[in-house]
């Protein structure tokens, strides 16, 4: 069997692609995490007041608002209307990479076993954290 160079260097240029691709990795999202952040989740009795007047007009529909006052941030995420009571939020992640804050949260319906309303409610999380120098935040 004879083998010719140029069926070789395409032979081992092919192998070299495959390798190559064999060796890539899809980066997550968390991958150029410089640290996670220190939150605590604000009831609506320690929200600013223009904040709250914020929520209330946008509280129908899925909204995501960032709200800065002095050295510090919040952050309120909120999902629309549901259908029932028994839904809440959960904040999977918060952390900050080089160029954005990524904050992860998650809409948690009622349980089975759980007694709810039949009222349609909508709910929403506020975080506050500090203000961090001017760095957008992504909504996962």
């Amino acid at each position: 069997m004879r083998i010719s160079i140029k069926t070789l260097i395409q032979s081992v240029l092919m192998l070299v692609f495959i390798l190559t691709l064999a060796g890539c990795e899809s980066k997550e999202a968390g991958a150029d995490k410089l640290k996670d952040l220190n939150f605590t989740v604000v009831g609506e009795n320690e929200q600013p007041d223009a904040l709250k007047d914020i929520i209330a007009e946008k509280a129908k529909s899925a909204f995501q608002i960032s709200y800065t006052i002095g050295e510090e941030l919040y952050i309120a995420i909120g999902y629309g209307e549901q259908p029932s009571g028994g839904y809440s939020i959960t904040v999977n992640e918060f952390y900050e990479t080089p160029d954005t804050l990524i904050i992860d949260t998650t809409l948690l319906g009622p349980g089975s076993a759980e007694n709810v309303t039949d009222t349609p409610t909508t709910p929403y999380v506020v975080i506050k954290t500090e203000n961090i120098a001017d760095k957008p935040i992504t909504f996962k």
